[in-house]
């Protein structure tokens, strides 16, 4: 019996994913972060490596690797590196997933030396990042396609959407952390993918591999 063929929509494109979290550096030993895991990111990468795609993967601190090793994977701490390697990665690609969670600041100083305890408060001033999403989505072509996340805790689809549209996304994968079993460190997520002419497909709970296959189904159906 002849095996069947697998499907290889993505078979000739290059897509960008980046996953983790960053870590914003204090002192020599202490650092800002979140408590982000990579494994939606991870499975983004794995599935879209399945469908045939070349797939750059940027990756956090992270505990866990892709299974397909033709997976490229470029491994940062910070937001800053972050944002070099999706900038610069990004005019080579056709499609990008963003799905790290990048810190939104980072220290304006950092101590060359630990911190030491005092009887004192210490104050530590911050300065934003650079907005990946915002800066890909001001050199994105017509020809490509910027997905994007956001993690939200209240009015879900109104900040969600209000995001896609000014940061020039072409969709965007929202996240509730209303919802029991999906967000952060969970093998699980639940999720809504809201498209830039406001289409919006909700999905049930189900593994991070499954939610990725749903995400990469919707982003080839947009292919042109």
């Amino acid at each position: 019996m002849r095996k069947k063929k697998r499907s290889e929509p993505l078979k000739g494109k290059r897509i960008l994913i980046n996953a983790g979290p960053t870590r914003e550096p204090i002192d020599p030993v202490r650092f800002i972060s979140n408590y982000s895991s990579g494994k939606m990111g991870i499975a983004l990468a794995d599935a879209a490596a399945d469908l045939g795609a070349e797939v750059v993967l940027v990756t956090g601190p992270v505990n866990i690797n892709p299974r397909n090793n033709s997976i490229k994977i470029v491994k940062i701490q910070n937001a800053e590196e972050m944002a070099s390697e999706c900038i610069s990665n990004f005019p080579l690609c056709d499609i990008a997933i963003l799905s790290a969670a990048v810190a939104d600041f980072t220290p304006v100083r950092t101590e060359k030396e630990k911190l030491k305890r005092g009887e004192e408060t210490i104050t530590i001033t911050l300065k934003p990042t650079v907005d990946i999403a915002g800066s890909l989505g001001k050199i994105k072509n017509k020809s490509q396609i910027l997905a994007g996340f956001a993690l939200e805790t209240s009015n879900e689809l109104k900040n969600a959407t209000a995001k896609l549209h000014r940061k020039n996304l072409d969709l965007i994968v929202l996240n509730s952390l209303r919802d029991e079993g999906a967000g952060f460190e969970y093998d699980t997520n639940r999720i809504t993918i809201i498209d830039k002419y406001n289409n919006i497909d909700k999905f049930e709970l189900k593994s991070k591999e499954d939610a990725a296959r749903d995400i990469l189904g919707k982003i080839v159906s947009m292919i042109k």
